[in-house]
């Protein structure tokens, strides 16, 4: 009995070493296809559990709303918004060219809601991780350089 509950949890453990490993490589090269899959699952399950509490105190994520750029639609997307002086940094685990991001550029601004409050952005600006990296707390930033994640945007409070 103990030697089958034995071999039931090493194969767990060399599925999700297998899992992670495929995960980290997929960002790490920058495989499209994983991305996408990832992304996918990311937009039909995570992301509408973080927008339930994502924008209030205490919560982990913020929420970006932008203006779809031809189809005018308002979007909300829970990211990691993390506050500087006179804006906000939020790290592109999918690189720039994702929709979200493309609306916020093309519209020239957005709002965030973080910690309960709402603020207007606007001039996004894709900057490199050595101007952004600093601004998050070590372990994130080493989970960056793990991911090979370099894109960072930076948002500045408007007016």
């Amino acid at each position: 009995m103990l030697a089958g509950t034995v071999q039931v949890a090493a194969i767990v453990t060399a599925v999700a070493g297998v899992a992670w490993l495929a995960f980290t490589l997929s960002f790490r090269t920058r495989f499209r296809p994983m991305q996408d899959a990832i992304r996918r699952l990311n937009r039909r399950t995570i992301n509408p559990r973080q927008l339930r509490t994502a924008g209030r105190p205490g919560a982990r994520a913020s929420v970006v709303q932008h203006v779809g750029r031809t189809s005018g639609t308002t979007y909300r997307n829970p990211v990691v918004a993390v506050p500087i002086d006179g804006g906000f940094v939020i790290a592109l685990p999918y690189g720039p060219g994702t929709d979200w991001v493309r609306n916020v550029r093309a519209a020239g601004a957005a709002t965030i809601e973080h910690e309960g409050h709402r603020i207007r952005v606007e001039r996004p600006e894709v900057v490199p991780g050595s101007d952004a990296g600093p601004h998050f707390p070590r372990m994130v930033q080493r989970t960056h350089r793990l991911y090979g994640i370099d894109d960072f945007l930076l948002l500045r409070r408007a007016g």
